[in-house]
């Protein structure tokens, strides 16, 4: 049996860089908060928990007082940074600078021109869309497709940007129905604001799925960019499965499989993906022996 791991799945740079920041914190210090999961992985949530660090919710932070806490890499409204300068919290930055630049962007064009739409294709309630629709005073429209993108009032301008993690392939069909629809008295631009290190895995994931018989697609299940790249899979060969961790594997899926494809999301540490690797080793050792 052949078992691959997928050397372009696991964290993106921006996971890796908050993670990176929480450990370093937590090697000198018994506690750190965290506003949110660090990352949707319910395994790794678990790893940085045991090592002390404690996940809090918005209405915790209005609590706090003379702590540290990490901001995640999928950024923050404005709001955020105002409570902990009033309560003299200490934050450690751990943005993603494509979010950063991302946010700066859509402030810019706010403040510029606060009589046109800004238009934001997320997914409503995600952290990264709740940081982005911050910066216009939660004035910006989210729409999850084109079905939402058919409310919008085609007589004014419209700016339209994404979420760093969606599909550039659902963006380009927004893009064409707006420029469709938009009136001639109004202006329409679009700026692609898809992160290219998580745009690229599409492709790559698909050429991956390809070349094995069963693909086990590792992924926490709260994570947006997971179940996107999951669908892609699972469209270019239906033999794919998504589980959180190696308890997940059944092993009826493994009976006369040649070729087996490990891979996972942006939010996929590597180490789960190589403990799903060593459970099917264990299991299929186990089953030749009792042959």
């Amino acid at each position: 049996m052949n078992i691959e791991i997928d050397n372009g799945s696991g964290f993106c740079f921006g996971v890796t860089t908050a993670i990176r920041k929480a450990e370093e914190e937590l090697a000198v210090s018994k506690t750190l908060y965290c506003l949110g999961d660090i990352v949707h992985n319910g395994m790794e949530c678990e790893r940085l928990r045991n090592m002390g660090l404690i996940t809090i919710n918005h209405d915790d932070l209005e609590k706090l007082h003379d702590v540290k806490v990490l901001l995640r890499a999928h950024g923050e409204p404005p709001h955020t940074y105002e409570i902990a300068k009033r309560n003299n919290i200490e934050i450690i930055d751990a943005t993603c600078p494509v979010v950063l630049r991302l946010q700066r962007r859509i402030k810019q064009k706010y403040i510029s021109n606060k009589d046109a739409q800004i238009v934001i294709f997320g997914k409503p309630g995600h952290a990264e869309v709740l940081g982005l629709v911050g910066q216009t005073g939660s004035r910006a429209i989210v729409i999850a497709g084109i079905e939402d993108a058919k409310s919008l009032d085609f007589t004014r301008d419209i700016f339209l940007y994404s979420q760093t993690t969606k599909s550039l392939d659902e963006f380009h069909r927004i893009i064409d129905y707006i420029s469709e629809h938009i009136s001639p008295e109004a202006t329409f631009k679009s700026f692609d604001t898809i992160c290219r290190q998580v745009a690229n895995r599409m492709p790559n994931i698909c050429s991956f799925a390809k070349r094995h018989d069963l693909i086990l697609f590792v992924c926490g299940h709260k994570s947006s960019n997971g179940k996107v790249l999951f669908a892609e899979c699972k469209e270019v060969n239906p033999n794919s499965y998504l589980i959180e961790g190696p308890d997940e594997i059944d092993p009826s899926w493994l009976k006369d499989i040649r070729s087996i494809g490990i891979c996972g999301a942006t939010s996929t540490p590597k180490w789960l993906m190589e403990q799903c690797r060593d459970r099917i080793i264990e299991s299929h050792t186990a089953s030749r022996s009792l042959k």
